[in-house]
């Protein structure tokens, strides 16, 4: 049998392709390497499904993608955080609306969304291959012909689909194949790398604050002694680093070379001389207290031995033994606490992959490759990495949505 359209990865944005592509009347394959579908669906959120972010406008939603949002205008007004909710609703989904315009199912469950997509699929027919594994691309002139899978199977198609994701979580099968499919058939590709992923640090003290969570701080990047990005919000340390959503959307900006270093605010609502008089009175109220006691009313248990070592202050030092010099140094290691970044965690905990297809190539009014006549694109092998909220797997629902349709509406052409 020939398919009007093949799609290649079975995650949020190829579901969504196939099953709008079957909803217009189209014959479609939907071939995933994984046993099941919507493998790295399930993790996201936390297991929750942070399903978009309720910014109404295109154009501000495209902001948050830099550069490269512009490209998602066009997409975002066809298919943007509004309709998405509307399709799951009309489905029987409720949503519920967080923090930062954070949207989530009302139930919490990424397995409720992934149901959801598995019946739009079989509603309109659409043939799914799990545990199938593409082996190779055959073109013919300036088309995709058909594909071979590791099983000898050939499958034809009048259009094709990537939506492959990039190498970030390669146990949910993100292995990066796609960019090599790309290169061959003649794409543009800028080499991938890890984002919105974890960050290692060089301090060996790092290990001793490890699962020590900060709610509401804020934390500025700089390299060469430039700032170059400024995040305020929560953050957690790891056994060798920083994660968290602040750490996370600053991850975007990082290359993992030298002279990266972050400070951190742990007290992001005072300013030095109010915080100087905040620590005058607690001084005078604990006026025979140890020090480090003290320092309970403004720093987490766990920072304390190390704030104390930093300071090289006597751990059993008293308050009104402390000098002005080390009261000013307190206040400054505390609102410019510095940590040097060694390197990005890698793809293993990355949650998107950024690079991919120079985007040039693509028609972002219909997600077709200006390469190959029969190509199309969704989802993350797309590179357009935005920051944490639920931003990317918008990008998903829309590049799919986008991709589905242009390309049932076109195989007659």
């Amino acid at each position: 049998m020939k398919y009007d359209i093949a799609i290649i990865g079975g995650g949020p944005a190829g579901m969504m392709a196939a099953g709008r592509a079957g909803e217009l009347g189209a014959r479609v394959v939907l071939i995933e390497k994984n046993k099941n579908l919507g493998v790295k669906l399930l993790t996201t959120g936390g297991g929750r499904c942070n399903l978009t972010n309720k910014i109404s406008d295109p154009k501000q939603m495209a902001v948050k993608f830099e550069q490269k949002g512009k490209f998602l205008i066009s997409p975002l007004y066809k298919f943007g955080p509004e309709e998405m909710i509307a399709f799951l609703e009309k489905r029987g989904l409720k949503t519920k609306t967080e923090a930062n315009q954070r949207v989530f199912p009302a139930s919490n469950k990424a397995t409720d969304v992934l149901k959801i997509l598995i019946n739009y699929l079989k509603e309109f027919k659409v043939n799914i291959k799990t545990n199938a594994k593409v082996k190779k691309i055959i073109k013919n002139k300036n088309k995709i012909e058909k594909i071979i899978l590791e099983n000898r199977e050939e499958i034809e198609a009048d259009k094709f689909i990537f939506s492959v994701g990039g190498k970030s979580y390669p146990q949910t099968g993100s292995t990066g194949d796609g960019y090599d499919w790309l290169r061959a058939l003649g794409h543009t590709i800028v080499s991938p790398k890890p984002s919105l992923t974890p960050i290692v640090l060089k301090e060996k003290f790092i290990k001793d604050l490890e699962g020590l969570s900060l709610k509401d701080v804020e934390i500025k990047l700089y390299k060469n002694n430039k700032k170059i990005e400024i995040k305020r919000g929560e953050a957690i340390f790891t056994s060798d680093g920083m994660s968290g959503p602040v750490i996370l959307d600053l991850s975007r900006k990082i290359s993992g070379g030298n002279n990266e270093i972050i400070k951190i605010d742990f007290i992001p609502d005072l300013d030095p001389s109010d915080f100087e008089k905040n620590i005058l009175q607690s001084f005078q109220r604990g006026n025979n207290k140890l020090f480090k006691n003290i320092l309970l009313n403004f720093a987490p248990s766990k920072l304390i031995p190390i704030i104390i070592n930093l300071l090289k202050i006597g751990p059993d030092k008293k308050a009104n033994m402390i000098t002005k010099e080390e009261r000013k140094s307190l206040i400054n290691l505390l609102k410019n606490f510095i940590l040097e970044v060694k390197e990005l965690a890698g793809y293993n905990r990355a949650m998107i992959t950024s690079g991919g297809p120079v985007l040039t190539e693509i028609d972002s009014r219909t997600m077709k490759s200006k390469i190959v006549d029969n190509l199309y694109f969704a989802g993350e092998i797309l590179g357009l990495n935005g920051p944490t909220g639920g931003y990317n797997l918008q990008v998903c629902w829309t590049t799919g949505y986008v991709a589905g349709e242009s390309a049932a509406k076109m195989r007659d052409n």
